[in-house]
């Protein structure tokens, strides 16, 4: 916190949320983000950077395993099968982020901050997930290492990363109805 009382978000990530911000700002296309582990943390660092409202219509947080069935509409079967923290349930969290908040990209994270394992899957364990209007969602693992905070930072610069490269990478394009 700064003297005058202003708290103020630095660093990787949040020039990662800059990037993502431009590369959305210069495809005109918007995103909203489902959270798990990170608890808002994307949210907070995109809505950080000046002039977001132009790219980010909203996020989710959906920390408890029920509830990304109930507001993303993830299978309850997948969850009872695989758990929270998997490759398939960060691209229906990505789909039903884009869905409920109207943009044109989810962007997804689900994983393990510690500090023990969940679901069989060790600590450090997250999947990142863009997902546009199309069948398919780009999905990617990461394993961080360190203590709980830095694991939930390093997931909002891995996933903005993500973000950042499906959109240069014209997955919107071809995602659009």
């Amino acid at each position: 916190m700064s003297e005058d009382g202003r708290v103020e978000l630095a660093g990787a990530a949040l020039e990662a949320a800059g990037s993502a911000h431009r590369a959305l700002l210069a495809a005109g296309l918007t995103c909203a983000t489902a959270e798990s582990l990170t608890g808002g943390l994307i949210g907070a660092h995109l809505t950080a950077v000046p002039g977001a409202s132009a790219t980010y219509r909203g996020g989710f947080v959906t920390y408890a395993t029920d509830t990304k069935a109930a507001l993303l509409c993830v299978p309850e079967d997948l969850l009872a099968a695989e758990g929270a923290v998997h490759p398939d349930v960060a691209a229906h969290m990505a789909r039903g982020a884009r869905r409920l908040a109207g943009a044109d990209l989810g962007l997804a994270v689900t994983g393990v901050a510690g500090p023990e394992p969940q679901d069989g899957r060790p600590v450090g364990t997250v999947y990142a997930a863009v997902a546009g209007t199309g069948p398919e969602a780009r999905v990617e693992r990461f394993r961080f290492t360190g203590d709980r905070s830095g694991i939930r930072y390093r997931t909002v610069e891995g996933a903005l990363a993500i973000l950042v490269a499906a959109v240069h990478d014209g997955v919107a394009d071809h995602t659009r109805g």
